[in-house]
């Protein structure tokens, strides 16, 4: 016969006591693990390299686990699943001594459904929803505390690093990527904190070495030129208004660019009374850069060479355009630089236009041709094959 002694006025409340205490305890150490995790993750590489520059310690422990994150990871793993472990045990004795005999429903559905809540609400979505929108606030506190429990816990982290090394084998990725910049200038317009040409200036310049010479230059039809042979008065002469401060110069094949003089060379000479000068006498070298280099790399050039202007050329040396450090800028900033002299925004659309009118020239003189054929009974028939509309390729596109 089992003697059952009733319980005494003092042993109910330890029993209880230590049931608060375990889940108060596990609930707490796991909320401060969730909210160390979400401020660590939530670290933005730039405010880092803030701390970097000035310097502070901070800074330095927070580059150094940032370049080791399975340390600091581990770490708050390691404590977060003791706490678990150890509060669910101990949670879970404390309520069979309470209730196992008299209740076992309690002990079986109620405590451990209340211990997941618990440790769903209150050690996961809240801290880790406070860390990510105060990690700013709460960075240093985070930092000082994982660079102690790291100490705190080295062998456990070095056993869990041995693992995780054997999944961590591959080269070092970049942090940022180029679209990964393209979306925040893009999250920033839309939260304000830049405005529409800010976020264009940015998506620009990560697109410069996307962009070709072709794509902006000045194409070849369009371009104001002067023979080498011309005289500085012959050139002015031929120019009814004088807006343009470097001029392409042609070789004797009135195709190919040679180089280029400077309006102001050309006007000090006449005032000079020099106007017989040959442009070939005060022409200057010119730069000449492959039609399908990147804008990055001739502006490079153009730095290089501290120049303004560049000869594009094709595969075959042949010229199809120029382009300017202006052009460049434009590119960049994406909006044509327009001045009170010029009368035209966009060179390559005025090309364009130009050379559809050219066609439908020749293809209505064709017409007219065949339509004058016909009349004469075909007697001229060799003369409309040979005779027939050559159309030329759109300047402003690629050529094959």
């Amino acid at each position: 016969m089992v003697e059952h002694h009733p319980q005494s006025f003092f042993e109910g409340p330890d029993v209880y006591e230590l049931l608060v205490v375990f889940f108060l305890v596990s609930i707490i150490i796991s909320f401060t693990c969730s909210l160390w995790e979400a401020v660590l993750l939530s670290i933005s590489p730039s405010y880092m390299q803030v701390q970097l520059n000035e310097g502070t310690v901070i800074g330095h422990k927070m580059a150094a686990f940032k370049t080791n994150i399975d340390k600091p990871l581990a770490a708050i793993l390691s404590l977060n699943t003791i706490a678990h472990t150890a509060g669910a045990i101990g949670v879970g004795q404390q309520a069979t001594k309470i209730w196992g005999e008299t209740n076992p429903f309690i002990t079986g559905a109620v405590v451990p459904v209340l211990m997941t809540l618990a440790i769903l609400l209150l050690s996961e979505i809240v801290p880790k929803t406070l860390g990510a929108n105060n990690w700013r606030a709460l960075a240093p506190f985070t930092i000082r505390s994982l660079d102690f429990l790291i100490k705190a816990l080295m062998p456990i982290i070095w056993l869990c690093q041995l693992v995780t090394r054997l999944f961590n084998r591959g080269e070092k990725k970049a942090i940022f990527s180029r679209s990964d910049f393209l979306a925040m200038a893009q999250i920033g317009t839309e939260e304000g904190e830049l405005d529409d040409r800010e976020a264009a200036f940015i998506q620009n310049l990560m697109n410069f070495r996307k962009v070709t010479a072709r794509d902006i230059m000045t194409p070849r039809t369009v371009i104001v030129s002067a023979p080498e042979t011309a005289t500085v008065r012959e050139f002015y002469d031929m120019q009814d208004e004088l807006v343009f401060s470097r001029i392409p110069l042609r070789g004797s094949d009135a195709a190919g660019i040679i180089g280029y003089v400077l309006k102001d060379d050309v006007l000090e000479y006449i005032v000079d009374g020099e106007e017989n000068r040959p442009l070939a006498s005060i022409m200057r070298p010119i730069l000449s850069v492959a039609a399908g280099e990147s804008i990055f790399e001739l502006f490079n050039d153009l730095m290089r060479s501290q120049e303004h202007i560049a000869h594009v050329v094709d595969s075959y040396g042949s010229t199809v355009g120029i382009v300017t450090m202006e052009d460049i800028v434009e590119t960049l900033l994406g909006a044509e630089i327009i001045d009170e002299t010029d009368r035209i925004a966009d060179m390559q659309a005025f090309a364009r236009k130009k050379w559809r009118s050219r066609r439908e020239a020749l293809e209505a003189g064709a017409g007219s041709q065949a339509g004058e054929d016909a009349g004469d009974g075909g007697a001229s028939a060799t003369g409309v094959g040979s005779g027939s509309a050559q159309t030329s390729p759109d300047p402003g596109e690629p050529r094959n």
